[in-house]
């Protein structure tokens, strides 16, 4: 298995029980990689599932596949179960049990995902670490700059809703996700409006994101952020 992720501040976090790390020889194999079939994984897989409907879930488990396949084209070092939990909470702050949040639907997902790395034994570092990789996958720029799953699950949801590194993947790498995971007719219209469904009740915290993209072509009337407008409308400069 891979060695652990560092944590952001460069220490060596403590791993998990071996026990919940555990994989076995599963038939869920594309192109070379296998889903986790640990506990922890099977645990995870049914929360998900439940929650999200075949359309996220679906999305989710192929952000994995697009992740791992570019972490093991590149040669890094990364933990295939924790990315896995990543990958799988990704867009859990989309499903219906936040229909009445107001934070950015990313930190919803990260502290699911938090709490329940924590209750599956992962240290606190690895499971902040996994926090940070949820909540800043949609805040582009950031994700590669940091820790190898932060940058592979960034790259895998990108890959996924967008193309994304497309060519960087072999064709017979992508034909092997699309057979086990094809994306549907129309996922991509039914991934914006499963989206805006979940945000609609709090478009302010899509700006500066691509979901405020997603806002205004659902809806005419939203209105995206000015920044420069806010600095000169702002008390400094129109007086206090």
């Amino acid at each position: 298995m891979a060695a652990p992720i560092p944590a952001g501040d460069a220490q060596t976090p403590t791993p998990a029980p071996a026990a919940a790390r555990t994989f076995s020889n599963v038939s869920n194999e594309v192109s070379g990689m296998r889903l986790p079939d640990s506990k922890m994984a099977r645990d995870v897989t049914k929360l998900v599932r439940d929650a999200e409907g075949d359309l996220l879930f679906q999305h989710s488990v192929r952000v994995y596949y697009w992740a791992a396949l570019a972490g093991k084209r590149k040669g890094l070092s990364f933990d295939p179960e924790l990315l896995y939990v990543a990958s799988m909470f990704h867009d859990f702050g989309l499903t219906s049990g936040y229909g009445t949040s107001h934070s950015r639907f990313e930190v919803d997902g990260a502290n699911a995902a938090r709490d329940f790395l924590r209750k599956h034994g992962v240290s606190d570092a690895e499971s902040q670490n996994i926090w940070f990789a949820i909540a800043l996958h949609t805040t582009n720029g950031i994700s590669p700059h940091l820790f190898p799953i932060a940058t592979l699950l960034a790259e895998g949801a990108n890959m996924d809703l967008i193309g994304a590194g497309y060519d960087d993947f072999t064709a017979a790498e992508r034909s092997a996700v699309e057979a086990a995971h094809p994306h549907p007719p129309g996922f991509a219209d039914a991934f914006m409006q499963a989206a805006y469904d979940s945000l609609k009740h709090r478009p302010e915290t899509t700006q500066g994101t691509g979901l405020a993209d997603i806002m205004a072509y659902e809806d005419p009337g939203f209105v995206r952020r000015d920044f420069s407008r806010l600095m000169l409308k702002s008390r400094w400069d129109a007086g206090k």
